[in-house]
């Protein structure tokens, strides 16, 4: 019973999981075909050998490697700002007494059910007044007020002992020293997932950096991958799975890099001790 038991669960569990890396798996193997072989029925589900002739294609309509430098720019810079600021805010507010502090965790959490499509405007406006239209850091600052990464690293310091912030005061260290020296080595699986989140959460945002950026110089890599469409009768979805596969990369070598750390640190905030 036992033996079957098994057989049938992991027989699940594999079900499931070629489900989840076929459309993986086809959209790399697309990107080395043609598009008569992509539509034919059955499509070619083997590597093919028109890599080369679609990235010619691709390169010749998109600004491939200025699109690719400019969302690594901005996911880069935006994941280490927001590493810095959202864990200093869930130390400050899982760690700190100070008035009003449950106020405002509650209001950081209300925010979170407002719809950010209802916030385009009013940022845009405030870029506008400041002068900081069309560039990337226009893209990186507004999206730095994220409920979500407060929310992660708060939960995960409630767990952080107490008792070695104390022990680190006796000893004269300084606030500031305590945070980055004691404190943050010691997150490593939520500043992990944190990575993921954020990094991904930029990688792939298509509506701010499309509204915000005016130049094509400055284009991000979804708002290029946008000018692939073209006529809706005479797509070539080689080229634009080819694409999709190349934006799809980083992200899965990001989640593989910090898989681990995802997993415990989504754990990590999950219970308080």
């Amino acid at each position: 019973m036992k033996i079957l038991k098994n057989i049938v669960v992991y027989g699940i569990l594999g079900i499931a999981a070629f489900l989840s890396l076929f459309p993986f798996y086809f959209m790399f193997v697309s990107g080395t075909n043609t598009n008569i072989q992509i539509l034919s029925v059955p499509p070619k589900f083997t590597i093919g050998t028109e890599l080369m002739n679609n990235l010619a294609i691709l390169t010749q309509k998109v600004d491939l490697l200025t699109s690719i430098w400019n969302t690594l720019f901005v996911s880069t810079v935006y994941t280490v700002l927001a590493l810095l600021l959202f864990s200093a805010a869930g130390y400050a507010l899982a760690k700190f007494r100070f008035k009003g502090k449950n106020l405002i965790f509650t209001c950081i959490m209300g925010s979170m059910m407002i719809p950010s499509l209802v916030m385009y405007v009013p940022l845009f406006e405030m870029m506008i007044k400041i002068n900081m239209t069309d560039s990337h850091w226009a893209v990186i600052l507004p999206l730095l007020a994220n409920a979500f990464g407060i929310f992660l690293m708060r939960q995960n310091m409630l767990n952080f002992p107490t008792a070695l912030l104390e022990a680190g005061r006796i000893d004269g260290v300084g606030e500031i020293s305590m945070f980055f020296r004691i404190v943050l080595p010691n997150i490593k699986p939520a500043l992990g997932a944190l990575v993921i989140y954020m990094f991904t959460s930029m990688w792939n945002n298509f509506m701010w950096p499309l509204i915000i950026l005016g130049s094509e110089e400055k284009y991000t890599l979804p708002i290029a991958l946008a000018m692939l469409d073209g006529n809706p009768t005479n797509k070539n979805y080689a080229v634009i799975l080819l694409a999709t596969a190349i934006a799809t990369l980083p992200i899965l070598i990001i989640f593989l890099v910090f898989q681990k750390q995802f997993v415990a640190g989504v754990m990590g905030g999950a219970v308080k001790e």
